[in-house]
C-alpha cells in the first residue's frame, strides 16, 4: 500500500528497532510508496513511511534493493556532499564513502554481504542514518 510520507521530525529522530520476518508488510509498503515516488526518490527507510523498523529500499535504476537490518561494516574514501530528503526540505552538507560493505538480509530474510559503490552506496547511507533517527 502507497504510504503518506512523514515529515515528523520528532518522529524521524527516533532510533528504528530491529525488523522480523512479521514485518514483511513494511517491504511491500516500501516497494509501493518508492514506487509511487520513483519522480522525485531514489530510497527510503521504513521510518518514513511511519514504521519504526529497521529496513530500507533503494533503487539501483536497474533493480530496488530490499534491506532489512543492514549495517555499514566498512566504509572508504570519504567524501562532502550535498543531499536532499523527501521528508524534509531544502539540502544539507554531510560526510559520504564512496564505498561501503553491508551486511543485511534481503527481502527473503537470507543473510547477505554486499559491496556498493558510487550512487548507490550514498543512497544506502542516507537511509541507514535515516534507522539511526540521524537527519540528513
Amino acid at each position: 500500500m502507497v504510504k503518506e510520507i512523514v515529515r515528523d521530525i520528532l518522529f524521524l529522530g527516533q532510533k528504528s528497532d530491529e525488523a522480523t520476518e512479521e514485518d514483511k508488510q513494511v517491504i511491500t509498503d516500501l516497494h509501493d510508496t518508492l514506487e509511487a515516488n520513483r519522480d522525485c526518490c531514489v530510497g527510503m527507510a521504513a521510518n518514513m513511511i511511519g514504521y519504526k523498523k529497521r529496513i530500507i529500499i533503494v533503487s539501483t535504476g536497474m533493480i530496488d534493493i530490499v534491506m532489512v537490518n543492514p549495517v555499514i561494516i566498512q566504509k572508504f574514501q570519504p567524501f562532502d556532499t550535498e543531499e536532499g530528503c523527501l521528508s524534509l526540505e531544502g539540502t544539507r552538507r554531510t560526510k559520504r564513502f564512496k564505498k561501503i560493505k553491508v551486511k543485511y538480509l534481503d527481502e527473503s530474510f537470507q543473510p547477505q554481504t554486499s559491496i556498493f559503490e558510487g550512487w548507490t552506496a550514498q543512497i544506502i547511507q542516507h537511509e541507514c542514518d535515516h534507522l539511526e533517527g540521524i537527519i540528513i
